[in-house]
């Protein structure tokens, strides 16, 4: 047989298997389908045809992005959407809020902007009783997260919705469990990151909330990276300055495909990032390193390396009083900073107890840069 003859047949082998896998995709449910269950159209599903090595999505192409909450800073007062709230409560001095009485469906534009600058300055801002946001249809909850990118980042290897693939799923039940987290080889289930950090241009802004919560159990930690870097030794903090560190997304894919969570639908990739990382709205500065993604410090032998990343990821876990616990609520939602802040859920929970379904909506921001402060 030809050369050419045997590129042939494998290419026929390629699109038989693929139209295999596309008829399989058309006719797998969603996980757990459930026909009488209100937030149906939010079960996950995954795409059978990315199961093939010969369909993979491309990376992200770069985009010019300009953060809304830069527009909220010329407003006459920057927290005027404020002034219909109820109540606002701190979850601590300089990080996290609660806030009751708005109604994230019906905010105007400028509110909308004024909103970012909120989260930009918080870190974290949850917002209760937003049953009617969370029950909007999906294309209404994408035109919300598009207020505040042109991309709604699509992620690599997650659940999606069969038909929206710009949700990243949350999903917990006693049939299903989308995070084998009890199945790590790992006393400590927890995982603090920052989401896709690996992408070139990682996310800002994020909207996360639940349709469907356990009775107790289940909450999230959020951590403010604005205040582990200011507990930094100056000489330390000068170091990490002029250091970037790599963040991968390798692993990721290679444990979906390997049979672990999800299927790998793009090409996966790796970026250095700037240890530091300045705001672009409120030019403050945050460590942005986290232990489910940054790999090495560009530059550092590998002992150097990592070591240094071990300081700077027992910092992030051991430092509770830069942490905030968020309770889900039924008609919670969560806005936080990516930039800013890390999280983890914590694992307290069996699928027996309740489900706990949810949803994030992933606007990408800007390139991380630094810029000094001096």
């Amino acid at each position: 047989m030809a050369p050419g003859d045997i590129a042939s047949v494998n290419d026929h082998h390629k699109a038989q298997e693929l139209d295999e896998l596309a008829r399989a995709s058309a006719n797998k449910q969603p996980l757990d389908w459930d026909p009488n269950y209100k937030y149906r159209w939010a079960l996950p599903w995954f795409d059978e045809r990315y199961k093939s090595d010969d369909l993979k999505d491309p990376p992200y192409e770069p985009f010019e992005h300009s953060d809304v909450g830069l527009r909220a800073l010329k407003h006459p007062d920057p927290r005027a959407f404020l002034k219909n709230a109820s109540n606002i409560d701190e979850l601590s001095p300089r990080f996290g809020s609660v806030v009751k009485g708005l109604d994230l469906a019906k905010l105007t534009l400028d509110e909308k902007d004024e909103l970012a600058l909120f989260v930009a300055e918080r870190g974290v801002v949850i917002l209760q009783d937003q049953q009617g946001f969370i029950d909007q249809t999906p294309e209404q909850l994408k035109d919300f997260g598009r207020h505040y990118s042109a991309r709604l980042h699509q992620h690599q290897v997650s659940g999606q919705p069969r038909e929206h693939s710009e949700f990243h799923l949350i999903y917990k039940s006693a049939k299903v469990e989308l995070n084998n987290y009890e199945k790590r080889l790992n006393y400590i289930p927890t995982v603090w990151h920052s989401d896709v950090s690996y992408e070139a241009q990682p996310p800002g802004l994020t909207v996360l909330f639940l349709f469907d919560t356990p009775p107790s159990g289940g909450d999230t930690l959020f951590a403010d990276s604005e205040e582990l870097l200011r507990r930094l030794s100056p000489p330390l903090r000068a170091l990490l300055e002029t250091l970037t560190a790599e963040h991968s997304g390798y692993e990721q894919s290679e444990n979906a495909k390997k049979g672990g969570q999800g299927v790998a639908k793009r090409l996966p990739v790796s970026h250095s990032h700037p240890i530091v990382r300045t705001h672009p709205v409120t030019g403050r500065q945050s460590l942005y390193v986290n232990k489910g993604f940054t790999t090495k410090i560009n530059g550092l032998k590998k002992e150097e390396s990592d070591a240094l990343l071990d300081v700077l990821f027992r910092l992030n876990a051991d430092a509770v009083d830069a942490q905030v616990r968020v309770r889900w609520q039924k008609g919670s939602v969560a806005l936080f900073d990516n930039r800013r802040t890390l999280h983890t859920p914590i694992v307290d929970f069996t699928g027996e107890t309740g489900r706990r379904h949810g949803a994030r909506i992933t606007p990408a921001a800007e390139k991380p840069f630094f810029k000094s402060s001096a």
